[in-house]
């Protein structure tokens, strides 16, 4: 449910990321000829033009964009879209659409485009959420929405071998403070990195929510890590419930969206039982041990259950 937004500095406006702007070429290229001449013209570089057909393209990519900030947006997109065409221009007086490194570029995302629209076009099937769903799913879910918690949290990540972290353990239920088990990291040559952040309850993994919520202030817990164990500590927290009225178009979005995760899973499985599928040379090899890794617990990286150890 949580979503992450990267905002680009001026030069990253400027120039819009190679893979939306090849993904927007490719889709106006696919068009017929006869459309394309016949759309709005919003500009001509030289002897080319730039639609308004491409600009409300790009438009429509942007998200929370207010309809009183759209025609602005739509001159800056303009002005991204002359450069770009400038750009295409002298790449093709350079004949750059030929370079292999290119051409393999163009590729990758013409089948990222083509396989993202056979998944959407799945997800369509996807039937919305009825609101006994919703409610149950709030109710479901006490510590995400009506017992929801912000909470301040110490995190140390450290890096262990997995014959220390039963060590590393049993040293932190030991410790009257964190200050007392980070001296302890320090005097045995433990190479560690501390954190403090504050976070609402949907900004932590889902999994490991409830073992958060049962968790007291002063509590720690451990976390199993690719190269160790993050030690977390919850500092303090309070309450800030959410009303099942508030959390109601979170709650449908995430459920459809769930909903379509399961129809292309379920599609791509049959898919794939479908079609002859051959590995070749090292792939064949470590297709051969897949079914070993598979076999692997799948809570293998889960939160370990807290347990109180005294720190303050």
């Amino acid at each position: 449910m949580n979503l992450t937004m990267i905002q680009a500095g001026p030069a990253a406006r400027r120039w819009l990321p190679l893979a939306a702007l090849a993904a927007a070429a490719l889709l106006a290229g696919c068009g017929d000829k006869k459309e394309t001449a016949a759309s709005q013209t919003a500009a001509k570089v030289d002897k080319e033009e730039v639609t308004v057909q491409q600009v409300n393209f790009v438009l429509q990519q942007q998200r929370n964009l207010r309809p009183e900030q759209a025609d602005a947006a739509s001159r800056q997109i303009l002005e991204r879209l002359i450069d770009q065409q400038l750009a295409v221009q002298k790449a093709d007086d350079l004949k750059l659409d030929r370079d292999p490194r290119v051409v393999q570029q163009l590729e990758a995302v013409r089948r990222e485009v083509l396989a993202r629209a056979y998944v959407e076009k799945i997800g369509e099937a996807a039937a919305k959420p009825t609101p006994e769903e919703v409610k149950k799913y709030y109710d479901d879910k006490p510590a995400l929405f009506a017992d929801r918690r912000i909470y301040s949290i110490q995190e140390i990540g450290i890096e262990a071998r997995p014959e220390q972290v039963q060590v590393l353990r049993d040293q932190l239920a030991a410790s009257k403070n964190i200050n007392e088990f980070v001296e302890y990291l320090k005097a045995n040559d433990y190479r560690f990195a501390g954190n403090q952040a504050v976070r609402a309850a949907e900004q932590l993994p889902l999994s490991s929510l409830d073992a958060f919520a049962r968790m007291k202030d002063g509590q720690a817990a451990v976390v199993p890590a690719p190269n160790g164990v993050q030690v977390v500590v919850l500092a303090g927290s309070r309450r800030q419930p959410v009303s099942e009225e508030q959390a109601r178009p979170a709650i449908e979005q995430y459920l459809l969206n769930d909903r379509k995760r399961k129809l292309v899973e379920e599609d791509m499985k049959g898919l794939r039982a479908a079609a002859k599928i051959e590995y070749v040379g090292k792939f064949a090899e470590l297709a051969a041990s897949a079914p070993a890794a598979a076999a692997a617990p799948a809570s293998a990286g889960a939160t370990d259950t807290n347990k109180d150890t005294g720190l303050k």
